[in-house]
């Protein structure tokens, strides 16, 4: 790919004033003496338009193309129905991080589990809709008087992350083309019970909550500020710094009805146990049902670009070409 801002595919069309205002969030976030420089230049800039977040962005940047290509995924802030007793229907238990986690850490698996009694739990969710929550890492739940809590990432089992939709497609149960999570949890829901219990402890990772009221906000990534959508990215911190700022281009999905193309300025403000390799990120797309269809739908060819910071004196800032 290019090392000229000019010449990423889509850069003039991007919302810079969302990546600024997400890159200028993330400062207080320990960075190196370059990275500390072009933060105390965005916090001295007013709230920018456009042309002046793009003229930052090039001016203080430059473009390093990354090797090679990865995979683009997506996620969301899932709202689900919930229960505080368990039914037929609902049967599912939002379980809190057990006071013996560090004996069951690395060793019990989803199914080991899911069969021991849940006398603490904090909701009650039908099944395939908790293993999304999981998979998400944070969501909202709702309940039938209309109150809302946020659900929200408190331990896991510290076992591997393994998708189903693969071992799904090749059983021959979705369709090759059709592996979206929307296709997954119809599979799923139409099947409640032993079956789907089966396809679902292919994955071995079990996660616990903790509950929050609601506040409205979007959830908070692993930078500690909100994450704001179709802005930010969860990466692989053995690779990339929270902070880190990307120009991301992914295109050619294989899912029926995905959107085509991704090509957006982000920063990395989250993580994920799933975001394995320094050309990986999950797209963090906002909350509610639409955010949730397209977040099931993205698995484009990633290609990424990081966005270096330039060292030497104060750059001057000119406006940027149309």
């Amino acid at each position: 790919m290019a090392a000229e801002f000019r010449d990423l595919r889509g850069w003039a069309q991007a919302d810079h004033v969302a990546a600024f205002a997400a890159y200028r969030a993330t400062c207080h976030v320990a960075k190196g003496p370059a990275e500390a420089e072009v933060c105390r230049r965005a916090r001295a800039l007013p709230d920018p338009g456009d042309a002046a977040a793009r003229a930052f962005f090039e001016a203080n940047f430059r473009p390093q193309p990354m090797a090679g290509e990865g995979v683009l995924t997506a996620y969301y802030a899932p709202e689900y129905e919930a229960r505080r007793k368990p039914d037929a229907e609902f049967s599912a238990p939002v379980r809190p991080k057990p006071a013996n986690h560090a004996a069951l850490s690395g060793r019990a698996d989803r199914a080991a589990i899911e069969a021991t009694p849940a006398p603490d739990a904090l909701a009650w969710m039908r099944p395939e809709e908790l293993f999304f929550l999981q998979v998400q890492g944070s969501g909202v739940l709702t309940f039938p008087d209309g109150e809302r809590v946020k659900a929200l990432y408190a331990a896991h089992n510290d076992l591997p992350f393994a998708g189903i939709a693969n071992p799904m497609r090749d059983r021959g149960l979705l369709a090759a083309d059709n592996t979206s999570g929307e296709a997954i949890r119809a599979w799923l829901a139409e099947r409640r019970g032993a079956e789907a219990d089966a396809i679902m402890r292919l994955n071995p990772r079990y996660v616990w909550f903790r509950l929050e009221p609601d506040d409205g906000r979007q959830p908070v990534g692993a930078a500690g500020i909100p994450l704001p959508p179709e802005h930010s990215i969860a990466v692989d911190l053995s690779q990339h710094a929270l902070g880190s700022v990307f120009w991301i281009d992914a295109e050619a999905p294989i899912l029926t009805g995905a959107f085509p193309t991704y090509r957006q300025l982000v920063v990395a403000l989250d993580t994920g146990g799933a975001i394995k390799g320094p050309v990986r990120a999950d797209l963090y797309l906002g909350s509610g049902p639409a955010a949730g269809v397209e977040a099931g739908r993205v698995r484009h060819t990633l290609r990424m670009v990081r966005l270096v910071p330039r060292v030497g004196p104060e750059p001057a800032a000119s406006p940027a070409a149309p």
